[in-house]
C-alpha cells in the first residue's frame, strides 16, 4: 500500500463574516502553535538521544531512555513517546485541540527515528520549522465527510469547522479520490492543514494500491540524467531521449530575464506597502519558473516510466550520477539550472508506484 498527497483548496462553510473571520483566525492560532510545539519537540528528542554523548558526566548517572518503572535503569518517569507530548501538552493546554498536538508528536517522533542515523554521522541538520508549516490530524477528526450534489463540492466539520471544496477547473485525480473515500474504496490517512495567503489548503494523504503491471525483473532499463538531455533511457535495442536542453532551459531562462528586468525595474514600482509592494512583480516570476520547473520534470519522469512499462522494465538503474553530480557542483550555470535531486524524487516515487525497482549507480 502507497501513499499519495494531493493538495486541496478549502473554503469555511460558513455564510456569516464575522464567524468566517473568527474561524480564520483560529486555525491561524492552530498553525502557530504547531509551528513552536514542532521545534519543541525536536529539541527535546536530539537532548534525549544525545545524552549518551554527555561523557563528562559522573559514572553513576544511569541514561537509558525508558520508563523507570518498567526498566530499572530508566530515567523516565513515564514511557519516550509521553514525554514530549506531555511538554507540548502543558504549554499549549486549551490552545489547540490535543488530537493535533497528538498527531504532530506521532509524526516528528517517526520522522526523528527515520533520519537519526544521518543526524549522528553529520549528513543532515536537525530539522528547523517556520511559520507556515501546517497542522496534522488524524481521518478519525474529520466528521460528515459527504459531497454536495448542488454545488458540486466535498464537504466535511474539522474541529466543529465546516469545511467545502474548492476544486474549480481540476485536470488531475482529486475528485476521483475523494469519490472513491466517500465509496470506501480507499482510505484517508494524517494530513494537513496549511494556512498561506488567507488560502486554506489541505494536504490530503490517500491509501493507494500499487499498480500491477506485467514486468519481467530481468528485463533492465539503464537511465542517465543530464541538462544536455534531462533523461536519456536506454532497455535493449531502444533507446529514448525525453526532452532536450533547449527545450528545458529556453522557457527557464526566459523567466530568469524577465525576473531579472522586473528586479531592475522594481526600484521604480509604486510603494505603499513596503517591500512586498515593490517586488511583487519580482515573486510573480519566481512562482512561475518554480510552477514551469516543476511541471516540465512531472513530464519527463512520467515519460520515463511509461516506456520502461512499455517494454516490461522491472529494474530501472540511473548510470553514473554521483560523478555528473561533482561535476556540476564545480559549474555555476549548471547547479542554479538542474534540478536533479527533485528529479530524483520524481522518478522514485513514480517508479515506486508501477512497481518498478530503482537502482542509483
Amino acid at each position: 500500500m502507497l501513499s499519495l498527497t494531493r493538495k486541496i483548496q478549502l473554503n469555511i462553510d460558513l455564510s456569516d463574516y464575522e464567524e468566517r473571520k473568527a474561524a480564520m483566525a483560529k486555525l491561524y492560532d492552530w498553525q502557530y502553535c504547531c509551528f513552536k510545539a514542532s521545534n519543541i519537540i525536536v529539541s527535546h528528542l536530539y537532548v534525549q538521544e544525545m545524552i549518551k554523548e554527555f561523557f563528562y558526566l559522573t559514572e553513576d548517572i544511569q541514561y537509558k531512555l525508558a520508563d523507570q518503572k518498567k526498566d530499572e535503569n530508566g530515567i523516565l518517569n513515564r514511557s519516550r513517546i509521553n514525554t514530549t507530548y506531555r511538554v507540548i501538552s502543558d504549554r499549549f493546554k486549551g490552545k489547540i485541540p490535543t488530537e493535533i498536538l497528538s498527531s504532530l508528536n506521532r509524526n516528528l517522533e517517526s520522522a526523528f527515528k527515520k533520519n537519526a542515523p544521518e543526524y549522528w554521522s553529520g549528513e543532515r541538520s536537525l530539522q528547523n520549522f517556520k511559520r507556515d508549516n501546517g497542522f496534522p490530524f488524524g481521518p478519525y477528526s474529520m466528521y460528515c465527510f459527504k459531497y454536495d450534489e448542488e454545488r458540486k463540492c466535498f464537504c466535511f466539520r474539522l474541529f466543529k469547522i465546516p469545511f467545502c471544496t474548492y476544486l474549480g477547473r481540476d485536470f488531475s485525480d482529486k475528485r476521483v479520490l475523494l469519490h472513491r473515500v466517500l465509496k470506501g474504496e480507499t482510505r484517508l490517512r494524517t494530513s494537513q492543514i496549511k494556512l498561506k495567503d488567507g488560502k486554506i489548503f489541505w494536504l490530503a494523504v490517500f491509501d493507494i494500491e500499487q499498480e500491477q503491471h506485467a514486468l519481467k525483473p530481468n528485463v533492465v532499463a539503464e537511465a542517465t540524467l543530464s541538462l544536455e538531455y534531462p533523461i536519456t533511457v536506454k532497455i535493449g535495442s531502444n533507446r529514448m531521449t525525453i526532452g532536450t536542453k533547449e527545450e528545458f532551459l529556453y522557457r527557464r531562462l526566459a523567466i530568469q530575464a524577465a525576473r531579472k528586468r522586473a528586479m531592475v525595474g522594481s526600484v521604480h514600482s509604486r510603494g505603499g506597502h513596503g517591500r512586498k509592494r515593490k517586488l511583487k512583480a519580482v515573486e510573480k516570476f519566481k512562482k512561475k519558473e518554480t510552477n514551469y520547473v516543476n511541471q516540465r520534470l512531472h513530464v519527463y519522469s512520467r515519460k520515463l516510466i511509461d516506456f520502461c512499462v512499455k517494454h516490461q522494465a522491472g529494474t530501472l538503474i540511473l548510470l553514473n550520477q554521483e560523478a555528473k553530480i561533482e561535476a556540476a557542483q564545480e559549474n555555476d550555470f549548471v547547479l542554479r539550472n538542474w534540478n536533479y535531486y527533485e528529479l530524483m524524487t520524481k522518478i522514485k516515487y513514480k517508479a515506486e508506484k508501477a512497481g518498478i525497482e530503482l537502482v542509483v549507480g
